[in-house]
């Protein structure tokens, strides 16, 4: 099980090696994504909080990366944290994501990732439900569910 010194050790000293790559130009991703996918994954954005129709759905299954199919997240793992978008307390596999530190915005946050093909999915914080303490923060269009 993750802790934060884990995501804080990933983020300062190297991410674990993911299980496989995908690189593609931003024109290929483009042409494959919509255009809200891809501003979210490929550029960094944000949807608005509440929007995502998987924010109130709980049930078990698989929540994948929308670019390039990586299993990111176990449904047993996702919880209602208030926040708007879909959280989770673990990922499906340790070398799921990649972690980031992120200065934007007048904060100090750590940016998620797909490990696989670098799309944005938000951000993870230290304030979820124990054991863990993690709140994976997602954007509900960076995922999608299998």
């Amino acid at each position: 099980m993750l802790k934060w010194r884990d995501i804080l050790n990933f983020a300062n000293h190297g991410n674990p090696q993911p299980s496989n790559r995908v690189e593609k130009t931003p024109q290929q991703w483009q042409s494959e994504l919509n255009e809200d996918v891809y501003q979210i994954t490929r550029n960094k954005g944000t949807e608005r909080p509440f929007s995502g129709a998987s924010c109130s759905v709980f049930e078990p299954g698989k929540y994948a990366c929308a670019c390039c199919g990586n299993v990111l997240f176990d449904g047993d793992e996702k919880f209602e944290s208030g926040s708007g978008w879909p959280s989770f307390t673990q990922p499906a596999q340790d070398n799921a994501i990649a972690y980031i530190s992120d200065s934007t915005h007048g904060m100090q946050r750590i940016e998620i990732v797909c490990n696989v093909c670098d799309a944005h999915l938000g951000h993870v914080f230290p304030d979820g439900p124990p054991p863990s303490c993690l709140r994976y923060c997602v954007n509900a269009l960076s995922m999608k569910k299998l």
